[in-house]
């Protein structure tokens, strides 16, 4: 397995579960969940995903894109095509979808690190939304999410496979039609027998394939929508208390297609080198994968890692605006008139633009221009011009404003101008922020979102969001005239 890198992503809001109890009248349990923003999907957290695993490669960028989910975007479109886009990838390249169950994710990881075995550098992009009918458990016990996991073969990898071992056995424990948005579930005791079994030959077989003992388990998680199934494992295999890591599901839930990755991600955050890391999967069967860390690890980890992303900045969300960005809940929109659909020509001549945010830089006198031009505005040279790709480069407020009135699922809607690092402004939409902290001088990064669905269209491009890296730079007092509130 040459995994050489990886990255995660977490929404910025959280429904706690008490809040799901008090509308319904029913207990639902301590803790909370992830919830993605109205302006986000799977496609979109798996490109904020694949941008961390991305940021510290120093080998070639992928040649295959491996995208899993059990929520995409589009049924019959490739959703790996637009994460394709979206990172800027050469055109000289795979993007492929791996969707159904949550196995998908596993699959993906399967495919990636195959290919890089064969001298091919890929990328497996793990990311769902988890919901279901209101009250369910898998309301409540869901979450949003996205990991990605970069393989390459002229990189040092990060870990060394020691072994992956598969079980599969056919039974119903949950599943849904296509059409339909919520599961069905058999009842957890069920499950309980099924899975127990199969997950523990998947890890015996596993330990005897790589020589090695329970006791030699570092870090030890299980990924599993069965949350009585995976309690029980280490337990059932009596894996030292001490290794076994935090699986995140009292502060976000279950993400699904996402988790397994997810869960690798968090031990990789805490693993020394030369430890064992094993990671159970149970989903349709059982799957048992065991690494060895190295010392390339070290230099490879992301800036933020799962547990801070966990634990970090986040806003909670209402119970009913969290089922009417699930479109459980139709409320009237602002009276103006919708969008219009986003049409296929113009789309592709500027795809460029749209899904990977590139500008144009003149190269007789180095102005930045967004969108990008023919013409320069400043020496007025025409076709001399280079793309320049901005979706990397923070830039700070330089005057907003918000509007109460425009069309948006989750309003107002907060406009500002972007002045980025090394040149180059913009006038774009803010996303998960707060209204009452947006302050000119304010320091943003790019995120890439759905801006709206029309006729079945998803409409992508990017937004701007307080810089999660780079504390607020203030205000510009000379500048607070310049911002209003419609």
């Amino acid at each position: 397995m040459n995994l050489t890198g990886y990255g995660a992503y977490l929404p910025y809001w959280r429904l706690e579960r008490t809040t799901i109890g008090e509308a319904l009248g029913a207990p639902a349990g301590a803790g909370s969940r992830s919830v993605a923003s109205f302006d986000e999907d799977s496609t979109s957290m798996g490109v904020e995903a694949a941008r961390v695993a991305l940021r510290s490669s120093t080998g070639d960028a992928p040649s295959e894109v491996w995208f899993a989910t059990t929520s995409p975007a589009y049924a019959d479109k490739t959703n790996a095509v637009a994460v394709h886009a979206a990172l800027g990838l050469a055109p000289e390249g795979g993007a492929y979808d791996v969707v159904g169950s949550v196995r998908s994710g596993l699959a993906a990881i399967r495919a990636a690190s195959d290919a890089s075995a064969a001298g091919r550098s890929a990328l497996a992009v793990c990311a769902d939304i988890r919901t279901g009918l209101s009250g369910s458990a898998d309301e409540r016990g869901g979450g949003d999410g996205a990991v990605a996991l970069r393989f390459s073969a002229d990189e040092a990898p990060i870990v060394t496979e020691l072994a992956w071992t598969s079980v599969t056995k056919e039974f119903l424990d949950r599943w849904r039609v296509p059409g339909e948005s919520a599961s069905k579930v058999w009842e957890e005791r069920f499950g309980e027998t099924a899975y127990l079994p199969l997950a523990q030959q998947a890890v015996s077989d596993a330990l005897g394939r790589a020589g090695l003992l329970a006791s030699d388990i570092d870090h030890f998680v299980v990924a599993g929508l069965q949350e009585r199934a995976c309690s029980r494992v280490a337990g059932l295999l009596k894996i030292d208390k001490k290794a076994v890591r935090d699986d995140f599901r009292l502060r976000i839930g279950s993400p699904g297609a996402a988790q397994p990755g997810l869960l690798l991600a968090g031990a990789l955050d805490q693993a020394g080198p030369d430890e064992v890391i094993c990671l159970v999967t149970l989903a349709d069967g059982a799957d048992c994968v065991l690494l060895r860390t190295t010392d390339a690890l070290a230099g490879a980890r992301p800036a933020v890692s799962v547990a801070a992303m966990v634990d970090g900045d986040s806003a909670s969300v209402s119970y009913q605006r969290f089922l009417n960005w699930r479109g459980m809940v139709r409320t009237e929109p602002p009276r103006r008139p919708d969008p219009d659909r986003p049409a296929a020509p113009p789309s592709l001549r500027n795809a460029g633009w749209k899904f990977a945010f590139e500008a144009s830089t003149c190269t007789e006198c180095g102005t930045r221009h967004l969108p990008p031009m023919r013409t320069c505005m400043t020496c007025h040279s025409i076709d001399k011009m280079e793309p320049e790709r901005l979706a990397d480069v923070q830039g700070k407020i330089t005057t907003y404003t918000v509007d109460r009135l425009a069309f948006s699922a989750a309003p107002p809607v907060i406009a500002a101008i972007v002045d980025f690092d090394g040149g180059g402004r913009y006038a774009c939409e803010l996303t998960d922020v707060d209204p009452e902290t947006v302050a000119i001088g304010q320091r943003v990064e790019m995120t890439f979102r759905r801006l709206y669905t029309i006729d079945g269209v998803h409409d992508y491009f990017w937004k701007a969001r307080p810089a999660s890296t780079t504390a607020p730079s203030g205000t510009d007092s000379s500048s607070i005239d310049s911002s209003g509130e419609a």
